[in-house]
């Protein structure tokens, strides 16, 4: 029995993916509370900026880096930094990702119609986008035999959802990509590496915005039908995936491994019915 507190991650180092970004942001700003060095990355370096100084105004210690989770060169120039600045890296966020205008069918559009791009781009940000920095930052954590490396999924792997077919298959691959990551690191290096992922319910960001609201506030069509199959009534907030996160990283999740698990308000449980 460890007597480590479950949650207890101070002095870590963390790299969060996306992290200027509605969801990431709120994630970054989670595990500086608790006492994580946080590297920021994103592919504009000037909103990792802006996360990075809220973090430092609250007492925390974070590091922005311009990095785009499709180019392998700025992965590896992050990685130096980060390992430069602190050392090593405990802690893999990959939080770099969402649905695409390109990527999304008309209202009634047919799946057959949808181009090659549209479906790249989603692919390509959602799969690749997790994959390439596990590639880049996890020798790292290998090397070391402990870490906690966690993806986020969506609803829309395990629930079909009409309209964002490239989306739905991309975060389908990236659960698979989770639990095969588990066994295969777990085996070569060891029970302190883990790789969990996390499946957001229906959060408002900008990438969705338009398709759950309308101008002024009110739901749309697609929004009243999500509020109505979630049994909390609501739409996720940012900060509700900070506990799940903090969990996950922590001693107190030492033997979860290759787990999904929804944050969701309940939406994964219920048949509509």
């Amino acid at each position: 029995m460890t007597s480590e507190q479950p949650f207890d991650l101070r002095g870590r180092v963390a790299v969060v993916t996306g992290g200027s970004g509605t969801l990431g942001s709120a994630m970054a700003r989670g595990l500086a509370a608790a006492g994580v060095r946080v590297a920021i990355l994103g592919r504009r370096l000037e909103r990792a900026q802006t996360v990075a100084a809220q973090i430092e105004r609250s007492g925390g210690e974070a590091l922005p880096v311009a990095a785009d989770v499709l180019d392998p060169a700025t992965l590896a120039r992050a990685r130096n930094d980060v390992v430069g600045r602190w050392g090593g890296v405990d802690i893999l966020l990959n939080a770099a990702g969402g649905n695409l205008p390109q990527a999304t069918l008309a209202d009634g559009g047919s799946v057959f119609e949808l181009s090659l791009e549209g479906w790249r781009s989603a692919v390509d940000l959602n799969f690749l986008g997790t994959l390439l920095p596990i590639q880049a930052f996890g020798p790292t954590m290998a090397a070391a035999r402990h870490g906690s490396i966690v993806n986020i999924s969506s609803m829309a792997s395990q629930r079909v959802l009409t309209r964002v077919p490239a989306y739905s298959a991309a975060k389908a691959a990236v659960e698979n990509l989770t639990r095969w990551l588990a066994v295969d690191l777990a085996r070569k290096h060891g029970d302190g590496l883990r790789v969990n992922a996390i499946a957001p319910g229906f959060f408002i960001g900008e990438q969705n915005r338009r398709l759950l609201t309308n101008e002024d506030g009110s739901l749309t069509p697609r929004g009243t039908r999500i509020i109505e199959h979630t049994p909390a009534g609501r739409f996720g907030e940012p900060d509700d995936l900070i506990g799940t996160v903090l969990w996950l990283c922590g001693p107190g999740s030492r033997f979860v491994n290759g787990a999904v698990i929804p944050v969701d308000g309940g939406f994964s449980a219920f048949s509509g019915v």
